[in-house]
């Protein structure tokens, strides 16, 4: 396996990075007026197409964690893990047909606006506050970190540094373009990444099936993994028995069989899809037709991602179990060794459509991360008379702010991502303040009587219930009880598989929000008033619906 990058590979590169620079300049200075607008500049207000929202949102969400971390427990698990994916097209369609309406009728711009709106000022900060530390700390910081790692492995291991720079400096640069710039960018980087991802998927499978002397082959290589790997071709992993071996436990703790169905993996998705500013921001700024029309196309694509992500993680667990990626030390390294089997001129593709999820992903991420600071702790809390232009300038230099954090905590690993598999870490840590959240949204918008000290309990509970269910349980209520059952870690430990920790937390706090609520008043003025027309979907609309919903069921059918 070669690291070296040759001419070919170094001309597609730049041809990449050009072209991807010089759109997003000649955006800007189309868009570009005297005046800036904060409205515009962090929502890119009525001027972003149906397909630029959909493959923006397509472009923010593949990233490194993905091409590294699900490829990675591609490797180690197997299609089970696409069940992320698969179940989230299913939780875009909900959060078009009934999160959107509410946000744009009641022009929501922000989630923590949203929260003041329906509760209260002092919940609206908290949260604020949550979500900055959450994407600076962990989703920014790990998307840096696993991006960095993948790309200097393919350049033979001793640019760790200077790539993490360059991507950097690179995401900065589009975000400070505004969301126009990222939004309308994020169409080639999401076409690069298809076609990069795509090459690198057929490049693994055929290499399988030239060990398997079949030729270049790419459905002789995918019959050939299934053959050789069929415990990685089952969605629903059996419960784990006294036989069960610890690797066997340890994929079940990741992703729990038919158990995390039940309420991890759906507050996992409509908490991200439907509750996250980095991603609903794109949809925030259009009317709802187009809102709905690209929400709907990102459900599509989400269909077709683990092909790109995850099946060159199989592969590369095939060639390994047959001594042909004899270097290959950790699951989340399985994606860059299929690069380095690359040809020349498509290893450059394929580092370009890994560059392109990087960057897409930091810059989205850091456009949320400004609009929160700016529109919701600046405006309102450090300067309240501030003009378009100042908000702008700060939403810049928060940019550029958080960055530089994510640098410092990403340049020695401080927050110890590697060692945890990146997607694993992402999930599971994210998933700490997912069931407060989710349960504190999904309330406020379809029950009238949920109040302000609903929401700040729940926020509190679900918190702690996750750390407590993630960290404490097994020791202070036993291996196994009706509510859950631990397994042991391989560490001297047990652990309840984090899935099965958020449908728990959401649970307990679900029944405190609505005990607390009924304590209440029993009219809220702040409640959203929800009419039956908000929620009426065209017959096009429809069509898609079905289209995604058929496409899902028979994956699910075919891989039970």
């Amino acid at each position: 396996m070669k690291n070296v990058l040759s001419a070919n590979d170094i001309l597609v590169f730049v041809i990449y990075f050009v072209v991807v620079a010089g759109y997003g300049y000649w955006v800007y200075r189309k868009k570009k007026t005297a005046n800036p607008d904060a409205k515009d500049f962090f929502l890119a207000e009525g001027s972003l197409t149906w397909w630029a929202i959909g493959a923006s949102l397509i472009a923010s969400n593949i990233s490194a964690e993905q091409f590294i971390g699900m490829s990675g427990d591609g490797f180690f698990v197997g299609i089970a893990v696409a069940a992320y994916e698969w179940i989230a097209a299913i939780a875009l369609i909900i959060i078009a047909v009934w999160f959107i309406p509410i946000y744009l009728k009641n022009r929501i711009y922000t989630m923590p606006q949203f929260l003041k709106t329906r509760y209260n000022e002092t919940v609206a900060l908290i949260m604020a506050v949550f979500w900055l530390f959450l994407y600076v700390f962990v989703n920014l910081t790990s998307i840096l970190y696993l991006g960095a790692l993948a790309i200097n492995g393919l350049l033979g291991g001793a640019y760790l540094h200077v790539v993490m720079m360059a991507l950097s400096v690179f995401a900065i640069v589009i975000t400070l373009g505004g969301m126009k710039v990222i939004g309308y960018t994020d169409v080639i980087q999401v076409s690069v990444l298809i076609i990069g991802g795509l090459a690198t998927t057929y490049m693994a499978l055929t290499l399988v099936s030239e060990h398997f002397g079949t030729g270049r082959n790419v459905l002789a290589g995918f019959n050939a993994i299934m053959k050789d790997a069929p415990d990685h071709f089952h969605m629903i992993l059996a419960k784990p028995d006294a036989a069960s071996s610890q690797e066997y436990i340890n994929k079940y703790l990741v992703l729990p069989g038919i158990l995390m169905y039940a309420a991890g993996q759906w507050i996992v998705n409509l908490n991200y899809w439907g509750c996250n500013q980095y991603i609903t921001q794109r949809a925030l700024g259009a009317n709802l037709q187009t809102a709905r029309n690209g929400i709907l196309f990102a459900g599509l694509l989400k269909i077709m991602m683990p092909v790109i992500v995850m099946l060159p993680g199989i592969a590369a667990y095939v060639l390994h179990k047959n001594g042909q990626l004899p270097g290959l030390e950790n699951k989340d390294g399985a994606y860059a060794a299929i690069l380095g089997f690359l040809p020349s001129g498509l290893k450059g593709l394929s580092i370009a459509a890994l560059t392109a999820a990087i960057v897409a992903s930091l810059a989205g991420k850091a456009n949320s991360i400004s609009t929160i600071f700016t529109l919701d702790i600046y405006q309102k809390y450090m300067n309240k008379k501030a003009s378009q232009q100042q908000l702008v300038w700060t939403g810049r230099w928060v940019v550029v702010a958080a960055m530089l954090l994510a640098i410092a905590f990403t340049w020695n690993d401080l927050l110890g991502i590697g060692g945890a598999g990146g997607f694993t870490f992402i999930q599971k840590y994210t998933g700490y303040i997912s069931p407060g959240v989710f349960a504190m949204f999904l309330l406020g918008m379809f029950w009238k009587r949920t109040t302000g000290a609903a929401a700040v309990a729940g926020i509190i509970t679900g918190f702690t219930l996750c750390v407590f269910f993630n960290q404490f349980a097994p020791a202070v209520l036993g291996h196994e009880n009706f509510l859950y059952t631990a397994y042991p870690n391989g560490n001297g430990g047990y652990e309840i598989p984090f899935l099965i920790c958020m449908g728990l937390a959401f649970m307990f706090t679900m029944i405190v929000m609505v005990l607390i609520s009924l304590a209440g008043p029993r009219v809220n003025p702040r409640a959203f008033v929800l009419d039956k027309a908000m929620f009426k979907i065209s017959p096009a609309t429809t069509v898609l619906i079905v289209i995604t919903l058929l496409l899902i069921s028979a994956l699910y059918i075919r891989f039970w």
